[in-house]
């Protein structure tokens, strides 16, 4: 535009008259977005394909690290579904434009919200129903509807995962895991638009308001996006998640991978005991049988589509939980992916996959930074032990972690009892998710039914 204004300047001036020019707004902008080095992308929804790591400010860590896999990583093995993602500019723009950006920061100007657990509830549910209760610019819902077009070719059969992805998400030192919504096996694109507005609202749960305040994350300064990708139908197959590094000790020559059978909504939310491997790297290098150890785990559920879209948790048999989710054949060949996604990224990483039972074939959903395990002091090993042992023992199981915790026994049945629970408290529950966050980190110590190492409630624990 800049251009072709001084291309007319000059015509004028070669008839020899005086003509005076005037720039419009956006010439005038567009010059001045020159000088600074590049026009802004102000596009509402951007390909997965067209992005890179880079991209983290314009549409999220989640949507940033797959466009980064596709683009790096197809053509070295790493197969990664495609899709969309809706970027920071129409986020933005749709709290501007709605007028909900004063109403969050008056809401949340509140100091006392922090220390009263049902004034935080309040507050949150006010402000995801204000998103909720407003519509989406008209411009936004274009993109939105010609995005989903273009990936599902129109059928209304065609099936999304649709997750968030926020700009300040899975930083190398902050972990956001799990704290916004996913929304698996979403059809057709009403379903597409309703779970794309209710990811937008997440950014204000109660456990994300919470988490942002306690690390010092200004609430203005993140925006939420929605990472729309193909579904893969691990219904049929298996799922899991899986380190590059040991999430215990930290240390870094093994793959650690966890499975079970359907979506793998159930590992990484902790309502399934998955089953667990450890690889060890420098004999995959070497193209050697590398699985160093196995535990199968209970397996109970499985979650799977409902008819007519959205997923259900329902039994497994009980051939599925006397039988390993994956085959050995399976587990080296994710380890492999993982030694090549930590490879491209140069650190440690958290990294969930799918199986496709209709193509049998694997498949990278998400990877992001580990942040806990990596962040521990290399060569300096913790021990702790009980100095004195009381009477019998009442429960046993897996530990996430290898300190001792003691305190008051408090056993919580819903996440409706918060306001119950007091600091330095045992809390037992029969599994937490990350809804339970507030209450998490007031506890001394933490017994649940359900969960692996691997779970969003390990993770943030």
């Amino acid at each position: 535009m800049a251009s072709m204004a001084g291309v007319a300047g000059l015509a004028a001036a070669g008839t020899g008259r005086r003509v005076k020019t005037t720039k419009t707004a956006k010439q005038q902008r567009v010059v001045s977005v020159q000088a600074r080095g590049g026009e802004e992308d102000t596009r509402g929804c951007i390909p997965l394909e067209e992005l890179r790591n880079t991209d983290v400010e314009k549409v999220g860590g989640k949507s940033a690290s797959l466009g980064e896999m596709i683009s790096q990583l197809s053509d070295v093995g790493v197969p990664v579904p495609g899709g969309f993602s809706t970027t920071a500019h129409a986020y933005k723009e749709f709290l501007d434009k709605g007028g909900i950006n004063e109403f969050i920061n008056d809401k949340l100007s509140d100091e006392s919200i922090y220390e009263d657990v049902d004034k935080l509830m309040k507050v949150g549910k006010e402000i995801r129903d204000k998103i909720m209760d407003t519509p989406f610019q008209p411009n936004f819902e274009e993109e939105l509807k010609s995005e989903w077009e273009r990936v599902s070719g129109g059928d209304e059969k065609f099936t999304f995962a649709v997750r968030s992805s926020a700009t300040a998400e899975d930083l190398p030192d902050a972990s956001f895991a799990g704290q916004q919504e996913t929304y698996l096996n979403v059809m057709g694109y009403a379903d597409m638009k309703e779970k794309v507005h209710l990811v937008f609202a997440s950014l204000f749960t109660d456990r994300a308001i919470s988490y942002r305040h306690d690390r010092g994350f200004e609430h203005e300064k993140v925006q939420l996006c929605a990472t729309c990708q193909k579904m893969v139908r691990s219904e049929t197959g298996s799922a899991g998640v899986m380190f590059s590094l040991d999430t215990e000790s930290g240390f870094k020559d093994v793959v650690f991978v966890t499975s079970a059978y359907g979506l793998g909504e159930t590992v990484v939310g902790g309502t399934v005991n998955p089953d667990e491997w450890y690889v060890f790297k420098p004999t995959l290098a070497e193209g050697k049988k590398s699985i160093i150890s196995r535990t199968m785990g209970s397996k109970l559920v499985k979650m799977v589509y409902k008819a007519g879209g959205g997923s259900e948790t329902i039994d497994t048999s009980s051939e599925e939980r006397g039988s390993w989710s994956a085959t050995d054949e399976e587990v080296t060949a994710l380890s492999e992916m993982a030694v090549k996604i930590e490879k491209h990224y140069g650190r440690p990483m958290d990294i969930e996959w799918a199986r496709d039972g209709d193509d049998g074939k694997l498949y990278i959903v998400q990877a992001r930074p580990e942040t806990v395990a990596s962040q521990k002091k290399v060569g300096v090993i913790e021990e702790y032990k009980m100095l004195e042992k009381g009477g019998e023992t009442v429960a046993e199981g897996r530990a996430v972690g290898k300190r001792i915790g003691s305190g008051k026994v408090n056993i919580l049945t819903s996440i409706d009892q918060m306001a119950e629970f007091n600091e330095g408290e045992v809390l037992v529950a029969d599994m937490t998710d990350p809804d339970w966050e507030p209450i998490m980190k007031k506890a001394g110590a933490i017994i649940t039914n359900r969960g692996g190492r691997t779970c969003h409630a390990a993770i943030i624990a």
